[in-house]
């Protein structure tokens, strides 16, 4: 049976589960895993962890973590005044595009209501002249005052109310595609999983809080101990305001991470998988800090060797995030392949040299 990742990727970007708050997307992944892993753990702090074993039969087995963030940016309410909520920012909301957009108020009942902002024809010229910063801001729900605050807490999530839209050329556009899309990355390898062999144990984090300082992925790669780790996440598409010499192509395969955060010898062997399965893929060079689950993957316990693959989109950390469903599907299945051809002495063969002779102090 054909895997809908279209259809998937619409029911993961429609759930509401901004930073620390992942419940809903928990149990949407929750039930769509299900039947691809063999046991479903959920850690401390509440990342989702599917675990696949591996077909070699002596144990230990080696063990790949595969990580992609679940949770969304959003909003929180910061105070009641009036009819009227004011809001702070949950994990980097661009506010220049928040205005006249549809929200839902997550208070004692879920709320539909609208992001509005003083009208141009009451400001000066000053104030028109700048996007209106998140103090400018007010969430209209449509009821009156004492509903409101019988309905409504300080604290209480908002989130964007955008549907996944189809666009030409294998686009879809919509919230929540960061991360979403690596999500659905991870859905496809698991379903490709299935067709394969591979000895490796394989653990699929759903990893929460990434938004708001990489905890997830830190806490999940505690529990979980890999080998190896591959993160997934986005990176910038060529789009205006972005320079073109550093942004991967929408469509043209996944991008692949290059720089101190990434293992060296790993970049190379997905490298040569790509090229012997013949999947697209493109360098996506990051000098420092990727600021991505990688990132704390790589510097968990003893040190995890970690990849980092991107799915390219426009529109970052926006309701409008844009993307092409083929970069998704294969970034699924060049993991997969990947995986399948890990072998119980893999770890021998990208292992740092050690000096044949000690060291001469100066």
């Amino acid at each position: 049976m054909t895997f809908d990742v279209k259809a998937h990727l619409k029911t993961l970007t429609e759930s509401h589960a901004p930073s620390g708050h992942e419940g809903a997307i928990r149990d949407v992944l929750r039930d769509a895993w299900q039947t691809l892993v063999d046991e479903i753990q959920t850690d401390g702090l509440g990342s989702l962890i599917g675990i696949r074993r591996g077909t070699q039969t002596a144990e230990p087995r080696r063990r790949i973590m595969l990580a992609a963030h679940m949770d969304e940016i959003g909003l929180m309410v910061r105070h009641v005044e009036g009819a009227f909520l004011y809001v702070h920012d949950v994990g980097g909301v661009d506010n220049r595009i928040m205005p006249a957009q549809p929200v839902l108020v997550h208070g004692r009942e879920r709320l539909p209501g609208v992001v509005a902002a003083a009208p141009p024809h009451l400001l000066t010229a000053a104030e028109r002249g700048r996007f209106p910063g998140f103090d400018d801001l007010v969430v209209d729900v449509g009821l009156d005052a004492e509903t409101v605050a019988r309905l409504v807490r300080p604290g209480d999530l908002i989130t964007i109310d955008a549907p996944m839209i189809d666009l030409l050329g294998h686009k879809v556009a919509g919230k929540a595609m960061d991360d979403r899309a690596c999500i659905a990355a991870i859905t496809v390898c698991l379903h490709e999983l299935h067709g394969l062999q591979h000895g490796w144990d394989v653990y699929a984090a759903a990893t929460v809080q990434e938004e708001i300082g990489l905890y997830g992925a830190a806490t999940a790669a505690y529990q979980i101990q890999p080998d190896i780790a591959i993160a997934l996440d986005v990176t910038f598409a060529p789009q205006p305001g972005v320079d073109s010499a550093t942004a991967c192509e929408m469509g043209g395969g996944p991008a692949l991470g290059i720089g101190p955060n990434f293992h060296p010898k790993l970049v190379e062997k997905i490298k040569e998988t790509a090229k012997k399965y013949e999947f697209r893929l493109q360098d996506d060079v990051i000098p420092g800090a990727s600021g991505t689950d990688a990132w704390a993957i790589q510097v968990a316990r003893e040190g995890v060797p970690t990849l980092l693959l991107e799915v390219p989109i426009r529109n970052m950390h926006s309701p409008v995030e844009t993307l092409d469903l083929r970069d998704v599907t294969r970034a699924g299945r060049l993991m997969a392949r990947f995986i399948a051809d890990l072998d119980a002495d893999f770890m021998t063969s990208i292992a740092y040299e050690m000096p044949t002779q000690p060291v001469e102090q100066q």
